[in-house]
């Protein structure tokens, strides 16, 4: 039996904007917006800030999966993943989170889920 569940995408940004990689509520707010464009529903957040410095981890609980982040401000990266099942428009998360970022270069790459699922 074929069956999707959505798709998974892996989204490594370089060259990104400093302190906002260092700043968590702007960091949140980003990621919703890129949940919003996807046409996602939020259920939580949560979003820890490592100090002084230092990075920042968050995910957003989404109904149809989650988006997550994880930023090395003094390397100028992030790493994110967005997991949307349903119809969720991936594309449009992509382009807000790597603008919103000011990223200089972009390795994305998605993956269907549950392609194969017994039944």
């Amino acid at each position: 039996m074929t069956h999707s569940s959505g798709t998974h995408a892996l989204l490594d940004l370089y060259d990104c904007d400093a302190a906002l990689l260092a700043d968590a509520s702007e960091l949140q707010a980003l990621l919703q917006r890129a949940a919003d464009a996807a046409g996602a529903t939020t259920l939580a957040a949560h979003f820890h800030h490592f100090g002084d410095g230092m990075g920042v981890t968050g995910v957003l609980l989404l109904a149809e999966s989650h988006i997550s982040i994880h930023t090395w401000p003094e390397h100028g990266f992030a790493a994110l993943d967005v997991f949307l099942c349903g119809d969720g428009q991936l594309e449009r998360a992509r382009v807000l989170l790597c603008n919103g970022l000011r990223a200089e270069s972009v390795d994305w790459r998605e993956f269907p889920r549950g392609i194969s699922v017994p039944g």
